[in-house]
């Protein structure tokens, strides 16, 4: 089943783009790196965003997470519309209501897991809430590698850190690109797992960049990019049902 009815979806918005596009270059060598996107992503929903090599999937991200400038059209968080913000705003939102995983941990190698962790915070100068913390360390199954550093734990444990770290300031959403690309499968479908646990249990709302349909498939909903804009989306999906849709892709490009 790929639709889901429409009052069992989340109708509060945590983020959203509009007419937005991404342009490099000028004239004969000119790249509409995003056509026109407008798009949802749902409190308490995990979307995955999916789409070939240059379909504009990363930069969609890139831009809805303030990490990338846009050329025209809007972009909000919550209630804040990026475009309007300075520098230093956009740092400041960033930081007190965006949280990111990348494929490449990005954790510091002199500091311990929980310094890791809380890191974000103590920039901020903000006091950790200790006991939703102890919650998040409790649901990704870090709680006796708390004191190691990243060159002690697994691939696998450190982007369970790096889950943490985004999960810890209760952001209001989160962007994660290829968040399991660098892992092996098992420890893939662990991180996978618990961004899946996020969203139903401490109601969070997650955005990925993934190739991947079996990590597309613990989505809520999946969105399909080609040449810069949305062709299509799933709910509900299956690693079956999103490799049917990205083999039509395939053959439509081929015949095209």
């Amino acid at each position: 089943m790929t639709t889901a009815p429409i009052a069992d979806r989340s109708t509060l918005v945590a983020a959203r783009a509009t007419e937005l596009s991404k342009i490099y270059g000028q004239g004969e060598t000119q790249v509409v790196a995003l056509d026109r996107v407008s798009i949802d992503f749902r409190q308490a929903e995990l979307t995955a965003i999916m789409g070939p090599s240059g379909s504009g999937k990363s930069t969609l991200m890139h831009c809805v997470a303030g990490l990338d400038t846009f050329s025209s059209g809007s972009v909000r968080i919550g209630e804040t519309e990026l475009g309007s913000l300075k520098d230093k705003q956009l740092t400041k939102l960033r930081r007190d209501k965006i949280g990111f995983i990348f494929q490449a941990f990005n954790l510091l190698p002199t500091l311990t897991a929980l310094e890791n962790i809380t890191l974000p915070m103590d920039i901020a100068g903000r006091k950790p809430d200790k006991q939703w913390v102890d919650s998040v360390i409790e649901m990704v199954g870090l709680s006796g590698r708390l004191g190691h550093r990243p060159a002690q734990l697994s691939g696998g444990q450190q982007q369970r850190v790096a889950v943490a770290r985004a999960l810890a300031s209760r952001p209001e959403i989160i962007f994660g690109d290829e968040p399991t690309g660098n892992l092996d499968s098992r420890s893939g479908a662990e991180v996978l797992g618990f961004l899946r646990n996020s969203v139903r249990e401490l109601g969070q709302t997650v955005v990925m960049v993934t190739h991947d349909p079996v990590a597309a498939a613990y989505a809520d909903r999946v969105v399909f990019l080609a040449d810069g804009r949305i062709v299509d989306e799933l709910y509900g999906p299956t690693a079956d049902s999103v490799l049917d849709r990205m083999k039509r892709f395939d053959a439509k490009g081929r015949t095209s």
